[in-house]
């Protein structure tokens, strides 16, 4: 099953609205709520730089590639400000990207980074995503048949969603082979192995801010994993629990999901 990646999606018309993936994603992350977002929104989906399909890592990598890579995104859409919507890696992209006064508002879906430090279970998690991209890359030449059942599916998407028998196959297949084909994945695991992620500036951030986190998280616990956000930097954001849910609400819940964006950017 043969799958393209492409640098980025727009789509859509209305204010801005910008949708950033989580690490070893693509913008096909948001396949499920896409066509929703586009009904009031003129939609920016990139990939992320060193990610399949998106910008290529050129040299090392520094704490602020990623969000220079998404401001060069965003400056060629013709978008000086924008909302924006982020999971995981993206979350805390996204947030990074308000403190330079890009954002309207963010959407924060169980952004990365805001776990206390040290901490020896996020190390451990980091490491796996090693793991994860050397299972992918041996489940990618079978990925048609892996995804042909709905086992094959669950034990695909089981550490992004708690639901997933909505998730087309085809979809699940790309999840598969993004993870396997992501070209910076390793150097930047290293890089935030050894440097941690950034504090977040969060005085600069004016925009309203929405975070959003699931219950049934396996890759960033709930509440343990948001504890610096929720202590530190952002408490006074407006804070959503979805019972149950996991790392990935848009693919998990997508209609509460839009419901919840649309929510902050109307």
């Amino acid at each position: 099953m043969y799958t393209a990646f492409t640098p980025s999606h727009r789509g859509g018309s209305g204010p801005p609205l910008v949708c950033l993936h989580g690490f070893t994603g693509t913008w096909r992350a948001w396949d499920l709520v896409l066509p929703a977002l586009e009904r009031h929104h003129d939609v920016l989906a990139p990939t992320l730089l060193g990610h399949a399909g998106g910008p290529r890592l050129e040299g090392d990598v520094t704490a602020s590639a990623v969000p220079d890579a998404v401001e060069r995104a965003m400056d060629a859409a013709g978008f000086r400000t924008a909302h924006i919507v982020g999971n995981s890696l993206g979350g805390f992209v996204a947030l990074e990207l308000a403190a330079r006064g890009r954002a309207e508002s963010v959407v924060a879906l169980a952004p990365a980074g805001g776990w206390d430090k040290p901490s020896p279970w996020a190390d451990e998690m980091l490491a796996s995503f090693v793991t994860f991209q050397d299972q992918a890359r041996a489940a990618a030449p079978h990925v048609e048949a892996i995804v042909a059942t709905a086992e094959g599916r669950r034990r695909a998407t089981e550490l992004l969603t708690t639901n997933f028998e909505h998730i087309p196959p085809e979809l699940v297949a790309h999840i598969i082979q993004g993870v396997a084909s992501a070209p910076a994945a390793r150097a930047m695991v290293e890089y935030a192995r050894g440097e941690g992620y950034p504090t977040l500036d969060a005085e600069r951030i004016a925009c309203p801010v929405r975070v959003v986190w699931g219950t049934g998280d396996r890759l960033l616990p709930w509440p343990s994993a948001a504890a610096r956000f929720r202590r530190d930097w952002l408490p006074h954001a407006d804070w959503v629990e979805l019972d149950g849910v996991g790392h990935c609400p848009q693919l998990d819940v997508p209609l509460e999901t839009t419901q919840l964006v649309l929510g902050v950017t109307r």
